[in-house]
């Protein structure tokens, strides 16, 4: 069984057990997260697809806290013109462990 779901305008595939680096979100470390945006739900041979979300259908994840994202560097160069810029950047991103994904039958 996996599930595609949206979160911080970005769509992952999960299943249980999975752990998945997402945009920030506000939530304390060990407190349980229940995305809501589901896209579409495989279970054996049935395929729900949501119209944009799956109606009654829910993916409950664990946080396991903020972590940050290795360093990205930008490198501005400008030839002849004795100018250059670097700037580097790490973004936070939140580590969800998949519990479970529901899905109301019928």
């Amino acid at each position: 069984m996996y599930a595609v779901i949206e979160t911080g305008s970005k769509q992952y595939k999960v299943a249980k057990n999975d752990i998945v680096l997402v945009e920030k979100l506000i939530v304390k470390d060990g407190a349980e997260v229940k995305l809501a945006k589901v896209l579409l739900v495989k279970d054996g041979n049935s395929i729900h697809v949501g119209n944009p979300y799956v109606k009654s259908a829910h993916v409950i994840c664990e946080s396991l806290g903020l972590v940050r994202q290795p360093k990205v560097i930008a490198f501005k160069y400008k030839k002849r013109k004795s100018e250059k810029k670097k700037i580097g950047h790490r973004q936070n991103v939140t580590k969800l462990k998949v519990k479970e994904i529901e899905i109301a039958k019928g």
